[in-house]
C-alpha cells in the first residue's frame, strides 16, 4: 500500500481540511502528555533551507507524540555530495517513519516521495509552503471561525506562499484578492486552477477593501538576497501600513508567515498592532504539524478523516 502524502494543500478536501483544522485546535486546548500515538516512531528532518519555526515545530511535536525526530543537513549526510534524491529516499525510507523536507526546487519533494516508503512531507519549497497554510487557517478558525465565504488580501510577492493561499481558497471556498507588482505575480497555471477565487488589484489599498484577512511576506524570500535592492524598489507601494488595514474591515485580522522585516512589507504599527495574530499564527505551527503527523502516521484509527 503506498504512503499517503503532503505535498500541497491539494492533496486534502475541504472536509478533510476543516477536521484536520479542528483536530489541532483540540490538541492545542488537550495538551494530554499522556496520549503518544507516535512512540517508537521517527521523523527524518531534511533541512536545505534554513528554519526556525519548521524545525522546532516538528521537533517538538514528534517529542510530545513519544517520537523522536532527526535532523539532515547537507553538511552531514550525502544529500549535498551528489547523491541521487531517488537513491536518498530508498535508503532514508528505510529507516524512518516520515521524512520531512524544506528545500528549493519543489521536484525534490515529489521525487524522493514518488521513491519513499513512507509519508513525504513539503515543510517548503520555492512553489508551495502547505503547512505554514495549516497554521494560518488554524489561526483564522480560531478568531474568527470558518473562512468560507470570507474575502483575504495578499499584499506582495507572488510566492510559495501566494500559491498555497491561492489553493486554499479554493479549497476552504474564500476569494483571495492580490496586489502584486508587475513581473512579481504568481505562477499563471496554479492562477487558473482557481478560476473565480482569485482576483488581481494593483494597489494594496484596492486589494485589501472589505477584507477580513490580510496577509504578506518578505519581499526578498531565502535564496534571493542578491535581489533585495531590485525588490525594494519593485515592492515600495506594497507595504500593508495601517492605512491599509484601515480599508479591511473594521476587524480584520494581520498574519506573516515570519521573519518579518518591520519597515519593508509590513509597518511596526501594524505588526505590532491590535490586528496582528502573527504569535498566535506561529505558535500554531506546532499544533497544526502534530494533526498533521497524526493523520499520516495513524490515520483514521486516530482521528476521523478519509485516507485514500
Amino acid at each position: 500500500m503506498k504512503p499517503r502524502h503532503f505535498i500541497s494543500l491539494l492533496d486534502l478536501s475541504g472536509d478533510e481540511l476543516r477536521q484536520l483544522i479542528n483536530r489541532a485546535i483540540t490538541l492545542k486546548h488537550i495538551r494530554d502528555h499522556d496520549y503518544q500515538p507516535l512512540k517508537g516512531q521517527v521523523l527524518g528532518m531534511i533541512f536545505e533551507k534554513s528554519s526556525t519555526r519548521t524545525r522546532v515545530s516538528f521537533e517538538t511535536g514528534m517529542a510530545h507524540f513519544g517520537g523522536h525526530a532527526v535532523f539532515l543537513s547537507p553538511r552531514d549526510t550525502q544529500l549535498g555530495r551528489g547523491e541521487p534524491i531517488s537513491d536518498s529516499a530508498k535508503v532514508i525510507s528505510r529507516m524512518v517513519d516520515c521524512v520531512m523536507l524544506r528545500t528549493h526546487e519543489h521536484e525534490t519533494v515529489t521525487k524522493f516521495a514518488e521513491n519513499s516508503r513512507v509519508p513525504v512531507i513539503n515543510g517548503l519549497t520555492d512553489k508551495e509552503h502547505p503547512c505554514q497554510l495549516l497554521a494560518d487557517m488554524q489561526t483564522y478558525f480560531e478568531h474568527r471561525g470558518d473562512i468560507a465565504g470570507k474575502t483575504v488580501a495578499w499584499i506582495g510577492d507572488g510566492n510559495n506562499m501566494c500559491h498555497s493561499y491561492i489553493h486554499a481558497a479554493m479549497i476552504l471556498g474564500f476569494t483571495l484578492n492580490i496586489a502584486s507588482p508587475v513581473g512579481y505575480l504568481p505562477n499563471s497555471d496554479i492562477v487558473a486552477l482557481a478560476a473565480s477565487h482569485v482576483h488581481f488589484f494593483d494597489n494594496s489599498i484596492s486589494a485589501a477593501k472589505g477584507a477580513d484577512l490580510v496577509v504578506t511576506d518578505v519581499w526578498a524570500s531565502m535564496g534571493q538576497e542578491t535581489e533585495q535592492k531590485l525588490r525594494e524598489v519593485a515592492f515600495k507601494d506594497y507595504q500593508v501600513t495601517a492605512q491599509v488595514m484601515a480599508a479591511a474591515k473594521p476587524d480584520a485580522l494581520f498574519m506573516h508567515c515570519l521573519p518579518a522585516h518591520r519597515g519593508e512589507e509590513v509597518s511596526a504599527e501594524v505588526i505590532d498592532g491590535s490586528h496582528s495574530v502573527v504569535f498566535d499564527e506561529a505558535e500554531n505551527r506546532l499544533h497544526a504539524q502534530k494533526a498533521l503527523l497524526e493523520l499520516l502516521l495513524c490515520g483514521n484509527a486516530k482521528i476521523s478523516l478519509l485516507n485514500d
